[in-house]
């Protein structure tokens, strides 16, 4: 999944450098030589993150990130500041104004390189709960975005998980300025701690005597309870490996001793500003909504609601030029099942296929109860060759486990057809990329049922 990266420097030597070093990590790379002209290119929304350089001619790199940061239509744009300068108060300067990261040149590849991948993978996690808020702002709701730029990041509840007294003894009295902190001492029931504490950031040591800081990071990854909790790793400077390690397995940000306080407060605010953007956005879509565009009996999204998103999903893929799959589903003979166990028998069926497609399909996926027994799946950046994939497992696993019916009185074997099609031409209207699914659906049934037919077959 390549991310667009906006370069931002006055001096064309360096912009080459840059380009150069990301083009060979396959991002793909477009440029800005002053930050008017970063301005514009954020405003088309035409990047995934922005390298900016501090010092140039017509407007600094700290005003450009506070005007980023202060419009709502770029404020979840992620900013790397990328300069010379060095000093801790201008680490904490760039913060301030809204940087998710600032980068001393000369730069590492390795650390520019991990450091723009962990936060373009954020990004695009946070791009889809956006784009499924846009789809409820349309329908009245409003977004969260004002909202989170007005956010001082400040009275979070804050885990700090650190073993050596010496150092939490300093760092918790300087969080505790702003937030309100727990310390947890004991790495081994830190995981418990934060699961059940609902806190907004976790602060964790790589030093830790008698157990690996990173395993600790990874395992509060897995954890459902802890999975979208911001973490800031604290380390030494001899510990730059472990650090990139951390941030391939999901660690947020973080901070090398000595600690500067200012520093250390700026990087919390901005950790914490983030994880309530993305609460927010989860609540728009989850809870102001629900009623309005799910499907009431199977808990996916229904026919109002797929129609709105998939037409914003459409026009993000013909933008990046990135393929777009629809995949169509009709659960065979199910008037038969209607006929034979009755409407609660068969309402038992599309309860259980729902939660069978929602175990088939990724997080970004869109998965629609159309109407009736025939169902949606939208799949972003996905050939035709790999939603067939999908479709031939989805298939089996409806294929290949009885379906329990009348409170489990009675097992039925329930076979499903699918027809697939994918975006073709940019700005085709999506209704034609839906009839091509409802034809090939159609030839899939015409067959003879329980198969999958394409529609470039």
């Amino acid at each position: 999944m390549s991310a667009r990266v906006l370069v931002v420097d006055d001096i064309p030597a360096n912009v080459k450098l840059l380009e150069a070093r990301l083009s060979a990590e396959y991002f793909d790379v477009i440029t800005a030589c002053n930050g008017t002209q970063a301005l514009e290119i954020c405003s088309r929304a035409e990047c995934d993150i922005i390298l900016l350089d501090v010092m140039m001619p017509d407007i600094d790199g700290f005003e450009v990130c506070r005007r980023l940061k202060a419009n709502p239509a770029t404020h979840f744009i992620p900013v790397v500041m990328v300069t010379a300068l060095d000093s801790p108060a201008d680490r904490v300067r760039g913060l301030e104004a809204g940087a998710d990261d600032f980068l001393t040149k000369p730069v590492s590849d390795i650390v520019l390189i991990a450091r723009v991948r962990s936060l373009t993978r954020l990004k695009m996690m946070t791009d889809e709960l956006r784009m499924r808020a846009i789809t409820t702002m349309e329908m009245g709701v409003q977004a969260p975005e004002r909202r989170a730029v007005n956010d001082l990041g400040t009275g979070g509840r804050v885990l700090l998980v650190d073993d050596r007294p010496s150092s939490y003894e300093r760092l918790a009295p300087v969080l505790s300025t702003e937030h309100t902190v727990d310390v947890e001492p004991n790495p081994a029931e830190a995981l418990f701690h934060a699961a059940e504490g609902n806190y907004d950031l976790l602060i964790v040591s790589l030093g830790l005597e008698n157990y690996d800081g990173l395993r600790l990071c990874s395992q509060a990854r897995s954890l459902e309870r802890t999975r979208a909790v911001p973490i800031l790793a604290i380390a030494d400077a001899a510990d730059n490996t472990r650090l990139l390690r951390g941030l391939e397995i999901g660690v947020n940000d973080y901070l090398l001793r000595p600690v500067d306080k200012n520093e250390l407060l700026a990087r919390a605010r901005t950790q914490i500003r983030k994880r309530r953007y993305a609460e927010h956005l989860r609540d728009n879509v989850q809870n102001s909504i629900e009623m309005a565009v799910t499907d009431a009996l199977t808990g996916l999204h229904n026919r109002r609601y797929m129609e709105s998103h998939l037409g914003t999903l459409a026009e993000q893929a013909a933008a990046r030029g990135k393929p777009l799959a629809l995949m169509m589903l009709d659960i065979d003979f199910f008037k038969k099942i209607n006929d034979t166990y009755g409407h609660d028998g068969g309402d038992d069926v599309l309860r259980e296929f729902a939660l069978r497609i929602k175990k088939s399909i990724r997080g970004i996926d869109l998965a629609c109860r159309y109407g009736g027994e025939e169902f949606v799946i939208v799949m972003p950046e996905t050939d035709l060759h790999v939603a067939g994939m999908v479709a031939e497992r989805l298939r089996r696993s409806i294929a290949g486990e009885p379906f329990t019916v009348n409170k489990g009185l009675k097992r039925l074997d329930v076979t499903i057809s699918i027809g697939l099609s994918t975006l073709e031409i940019k700005g085709e209207p999506v209704a034609d990329v839906l009839k091509r699914a409802d034809v090939a659906l159609y030839r899939a049934k015409h067959d003879g049922r329980n198969r999958v037919v394409s529609a470039a077959a």
